[in-house]
């Protein structure tokens, strides 16, 4: 495969906003299991769908590896 047809392997806006939101929850969730409030690992469980849909949504607007409002930075 050469270095043209690689995807980009997540390396896109799309990508870095939802991992980054999907941490914050997955940290934060943790973090309140530790503590046994239940109500607010539930909060971070939505979170972490939220931070799902934004790469998905993100991807679809153009945002993700190879899409016409990303930059290659090769």
């Amino acid at each position: 495969m050469s270095e043209h047809d690689e995807p980009g392997h997540g390396n896109s806006v799309a990508a870095w906003t939802s991992v980054v939101i999907m941490l914050v929850a997955f940290t934060g969730g943790t973090l309140a299991f530790w503590f046994a409030i239940a109500w607010l690992v539930w909060a971070f469980a939505g979170l972490l769908v939220v931070g799902a849909l934004v790469g998905l949504v993100l991807t679809k607007l153009g945002y993700g590896a190879g899409g016409r409002r990303s930059v290659s930075h090769s």
